[in-house]
């Protein structure tokens, strides 16, 4: 059964920085895409906001891209997300998601709930 948990949420001050965790199990990650994803709290989730491909490509969306970056190391079965330059609206829970064979393009017109496992979430506050 494919498990993923994420780690590393805090509350962190505007233009600080925290670094997640995905931490997955039940598959062999070099295989899979992982993607990470947000909810902010009265709101709906956003779309992908970053994937880490099997094959190493990693993708961006426009609101994360610069201060995000997604890396994964496949031995230690876990995939990082570095958030730098954070601000409020950065706030809120973040999930990472895992799913196999199809393309990034695909991917990023998912929601979480197509995606075919996902993590609990970890909170992200960014206030002063």
């Amino acid at each position: 059964q494919l498990q993923l948990v994420e780690s590393g949420g805090g509350l962190v001050q505007p233009g600080g920085s925290l670094r997640l965790s995905c931490a997955t199990s039940g598959f062999t990650l070099m295989y899979y895409h992982i993607a990470w994803f947000r909810q902010a709290p009265g709101k709906d989730g956003e779309g992908v906001l970053c994937i880490s491909s099997a094959d190493g490509v990693t993708w961006y969306a426009g609101s994360v891209e610069g201060r995000f970056t997604i890396s994964r190391d496949n031995a230690k079965n876990t995939v990082y997300l570095q958030m730098n330059s954070l601000k409020p609206e950065d706030t809120a829970v973040y999930r990472c998601a895992a799913v196999h064979e199809v393309t990034i393009a695909t991917m990023i017109k998912r929601s979480i709930h197509e995606f075919e496992s996902w993590g609990q979430g970890t909170q992200v506050t960014v206030s002063a």
